[in-house]
């Protein structure tokens, strides 16, 4: 069931655990794990945790972000909105040409470190009411977060856009090393993940002020300047980039096709496997019955670190657990599923497994009791952030360790 909306507390019993499988070998220096997510040796008891509804009433929250700590909320149908004292209040903002169809709309946001007022929106974008591409564009927040005013559009343009809306993808999130990184979807084009020269289907790396490729990309030297920005390729519909504290390893969430939503490593110029073209021999189709991870035609791809198996449970955002708060489950990589109707908490390896997804829970104050969960985000008060995505009545939960 779900619970209902105004600060309402759970206090449920301790989480349902899971742990690991072996995984396929490959030559990859990221030796990936497949762990079903209700099998295997129990995991460290995690504890109960206490959710509260910080703001309600809303039509597929997207994203979350803080702007001068100001929580800036986008939803999909093309609202940008604040929340303060658990009331949505919009934020004026030229948001007219936003597409939205299908999974498309305004989609992911995050706000620039260094606390301008500024931040970035992944968009799909109209001209005359027909859809040109999808883009990052650059705001400024106003002093009194009434306002938005956009300082760069785009700062990243020309990803690919599907008119149905299909894969759009979309979620930035900037990276320790100060570079903006974004995941993004194939748009359901059979050719579009193994093609370097276009932006769907990768995790792009951009320098957040100029929209260019950030310094040290792998692919700096090409006469593309598609390709320029991209770190990794080969992706299905990427739905978030996180980074481990500590180590500054970038993880990225993934959907899957009928098997196998995907957790990765994030390793500049690798390829993580995913070709529905079938190295072009269906290139007019899009073939989703090819391995997400498709080691026999691409050895050289990167394992995925953590799969779903069958069936998925369309795994969206995703952020990391820090604080002595959050007692054992400090250092935790918590992920929301849309289908699955709940959250994962995932727990990397160390020394050689630092690479692996080695266990997951699934908490029980969590696990249907919201319906569909899309944006994770930890806050600068230490707390998770979590919205729903059922449509209509939807939500912004705040969660903490009980």
């Amino acid at each position: 069931m779900r619970a209902a909306p105004l600060l309402t507390a759970t206090a449920l019993a301790a989480v349902v655990l899971t742990a690991c499988s072996s995984a396929p070998t490959s030559p990859s220096a990221a030796t990936g794990t497949s762990v079903p997510p209700s099998s295997g040796a129990p995991a460290p008891a995690t504890g109960a945790l206490r959710v509260e509804t910080v703001a309600s009433g809303m039509d597929k929250p997207w994203d979350v972000t803080w702007v001068r700590d100001r929580m800036v909320v986008t939803q999909r149908e093309g609202t940008l909105s604040t929340v303060v004292d658990g009331r949505v209040r919009p934020v004026a903002a030229d948001l007219g040409d936003v597409y939205a169809r299908g999974e498309g709309g305004l989609m992911g946001l995050a706000a620039y470190p260094d606390d301008s007022g500024r931040f970035v929106t992944c968009q799909t974008h109209a001209e005359g009411g027909r859809p040109v591409d999808i883009r990052v564009v650059a705001w400024q927040l106003s002093a009194d977060g009434a306002s938005a005013t956009r300082t760069k559009d785009p700062l990243v343009g020309g990803l690919p856009i599907n008119p149905s809306g299909r894969h759009s993808g979309c979620r930035p999130t900037f990276g320790p090393d100060g570079a903006l990184y974004v995941g993004t979807g194939d748009t359901a084009r059979a050719t579009i993940p193994q093609d370097r020269s276009a932006l769907g289907g990768k995790v792009l790396r951009v320098d957040p002020e100029t929209g260019g490729p950030a310094a040290g990309n792998p692919f700096a030297s090409s006469g593309s300047a598609a390709e320029r920005l991209v770190s990794g390729f080969g992706h299905r519909n990427v739905q978030a980039v996180a980074f481990q504290p500590g180590t500054g390893t970038g993880w990225s969430v993934e959907h899957g096709s009928d098997v196998d939503d995907e957790v990765n490593v994030v390793i500049p110029g690798r390829n993580y496997g995913w070709d529905p073209s079938r190295g072009g021999e269906t290139p007019g189709g899009y073939d989703e019955s090819v391995a997400m991870t498709d080691l026999e035609r691409y050895p050289e791809a990167v394992p995925a670190a953590w799969s779903s198996g069958d069936p998925t449970i369309a795994t969206s955002g995703g952020d990391f657990l820090t604080g002595s708060g959050w007692g054992d489950l400090d250092g935790a990589f918590a992920v929301a599923a849309q289908k699955g109707e709940k959250l994962l908490f995932m727990r990397p390896g160390t020394g050689p497994d630092a690479q692996r997804i080695v266990s997951v829970s699934t908490p029980g104050e969590l696990d249907g009791e919201f319906g569909r969960l899309r944006g994770v985000r930890l806050g600068p008060d230490g707390a998770l952030y979590l919205t729903t995505d059922n449509g209509g009545d939807d939500s912004v939960l705040r969660v903490t360790r009980g």
